[in-house]
């Protein structure tokens, strides 16, 4: 498996000012395995701790920061010498010991020498509890399920991912029928690494279904594992809804659309969990398109979407005959998956905050906001090839921007400050 993150694992080792690295990330998506290929392939040694599988270790913090102590009960306890210039340290699972988080603060401030890399399934969820987080102290990346590019990569199409890269858009056309059906088997495989590793050695469809769905249960059970018991009904039911939401036109997250009634109050807390255990991404409705958009969000007002492509497939059982169909994958389920495939790609891309726009009385609305070279660029999602963009003209005509964006399955092309971007390139378009 190859994944495009190891460039930036390479500028965290050889940083000036390196501090641990947190890799955040939902679970399955690849954070353990990343770990250890890049300490086999970057550094002499790697001391692997698990603190889910040591009950011995989950102590290790309680009774100070105290590193060379620390360093010498992992040596005691691993059989395993530490030599700080050239060993990788890793913490897997370290909200499941007490005070760890904190603990990186001290490996920062007191033994800075040290390679320390610490990763947790549900890293986001602990970093809201009550210990003190190391603020400032700690360096974050976060790993997503696989990106598009990633997927040719692995599918050992890597000219074609050149192509992409250099936003040679000429070239980038004249590849447009192989890009588009790579495009259909991502938003049935997705990019859990698992789904992506299992069809690559086996092209096996049937089975790859089964894995997203194994996956998805083991996402339930850690509901009612790691969630307050008191919220874990209504993060099912949140949990069970996403489908129905994402398949109607407006996308606004509706609270009654859950359960008759249901106010703000009632789901809050579930879907904050959802999107700290990294499995929802938030999109936030802004009144109007100026910089910082951060500052003119409306936060009571969100789209909510899934952490892959091909997981809400297998959640919504579509088939793959339906999927891999060039005539039907981009109208079927209205659009959803392909708002899901250019949120998750934009994640990938590095779009920490996503944003939406609507104009009063819902007469026309952007899928999606973006702050990027100082601008504020909008994008429309089109799920066909039918390619009129009313919305983009209402917004263009009330804010004048430079370009408006229109991401589909049509070519790369431009009409006036209106620039169609195929969905294979969207991330690409935002790259320098």
């Amino acid at each position: 498996m190859q994944r495009l993150l190891f460039d930036k694992l390479d500028k965290w080792k050889n940083a000036k000012n390196r501090k641990p690295l947190i890799i955040q990330g939902a679970r399955q998506v690849g954070k353990t395995w990343i770990m250890k290929e890049y300490g086999k392939k970057a550094f002499k040694n790697v001391l692997y701790v698990n603190f889910e599988q040591s009950e011995r270790l989950k102590t290790l913090f309680l009774e100070d920061y105290n590193i060379e102590r620390i360093i010498t009960v992992l040596q005691v306890e691993t059989g395993f010498s530490i030599d700080k210039k050239n060993t990788l340290i890793i913490f897997d699972e370290i909200q499941e010991a007490e005070k760890g988080l904190t603990a990186l603060k001290y490996f920062h401030e007191t033994a800075p020498e040290y390679y320390v890399m610490a990763a947790g399934s549900l890293l986001g969820v602990a970093m809201q509890k009550k210990h003190t987080f190391p603020v400032g102290k700690v360096d974050f990346l976060h790993l997503y399920p696989l990106s598009f590019s990633e997927f040719l990569l692995n599918l050992g199409e890597k000219k074609l991912l050149e192509i992409l890269q250099s936003k040679d858009w000429e070239n980038v056309n004249i590849f447009h029928d192989k890009y588009t059906h790579y495009l259909r088997l991502y938003y049935y495989i997705g990019g859990m690494p698992e789904a992506v590793a299992h069809y690559i050695t086996n092209k096996d469809f049937i089975t790859v279904r089964q894995i997203q769905k194994n996956i998805l249960l083991g996402y339930e059970n850690d509901f009612a594992k790691y969630a307050p018991s008191s919220i874990v009904p209504r993060i099912r039911l949140l949990w069970k809804n996403i489908i129905g939401q994402l398949s109607k036109e407006n996308k606004k997250f509706i609270y009654g659309q859950i359960k008759s009634g249901a106010r703000a109050k009632d789901f809050e807390l579930a879907i904050n969990w959802l999107a700290d255990a990294g499995l929802l991404n938030k999109v936030v409705l802004i009144n109007k398109p100026t910089l910082p958009l951060s500052a003119y969000t409306d936060f009571d007002v969100f789209k909510l979407f899934g952490l892959d492509v091909g997981l809400l497939g297998a959640v919504a059982e579509l088939d793959p005959k339906i999927l891999l169909d060039k005539n039907n994958i981009m109208t079927e389920f209205k659009g959803a998956l392909t708002e899901q495939f250019v949120c998750q790609q934009l994640r990938c891309n590095g779009f920490d905050n996503l944003y939406y726009w609507c104009a009063e009385r819902g007469t026309a609305e952007i899928d999606f906001v973006v702050q990027y070279q100082n601008k504020a660029i909008p994008i429309e999602a089109k799920a066909e090839e039918n390619l009129q963009a009313k919305s983009l003209k209402v917004y263009a005509e009330k804010y004048k921007p430079e370009n408006v964006l229109r991401s589909s399955i049509s070519k790369y092309k431009t009409t006036g400050n209106l620039i169609n971007v195929p969905l294979y390139g969207i991330a690409h378009f935002f790259t320098d």
